[in-house]
């Protein structure tokens, strides 16, 4: 059973996959969005090397823990998802993932042209092992 963490932005898809025992999440891959039909192109590619079972969906929230229009945006996006890629999708509270990303980066002294490349693949690692860990 592999599971895929999400982390969905305007310009990019952070990708993040577990391993087969479900116990660790590992950064995957940064995808460029260009539009829909190459988006899930890729995604299905993933889905299929990886034998990807369910993915976990970063789901935006504001800290008060109310939604706002960026929940919109990823709820229409996992719709039109689930139309191409029939697999189970659960949504994670993503709230803080990005800081929690930007945190083990500045940690692993990443440089900071590097940290906008890979951000958005290590806030997807972060929602994902969150995920595995609460199991």
């Amino acid at each position: 059973m592999r599971l895929m963490g999400m982390d969905l932005g305007e310009k990019t898809i952070g990708i993040a996959i577990s391993d087969e025992l479900g116990w660790t999440a590992q950064g995957l891959e940064v995808i460029r969005r260009t539009n829909l039909t190459n988006d899930f192109g890729r995604l299905k590619e993933i889905v299929k090397e990886k034998q990807v079972t369910k993915i976990i969906m970063g789901l935006p929230r504001r800290t008060d823990g109310s939604y706002g229009p960026e929940t919109d945006k990823v709820k229409d996006f996992v719709v039109k998802m689930e139309k191409e890629i029939p697999i189970p999708v659960e949504y994670w509270d993503e709230r803080f993932s990005t800081v929690a990303a930007e945190r083990v980066l500045l940690e692993g002294d990443v440089r900071r042209k590097k940290r906008r490349q890979v951000i958005d693949m290590v806030a997807a690692c972060v929602i994902l092992q969150a995920y595995l860990d609460r199991s």
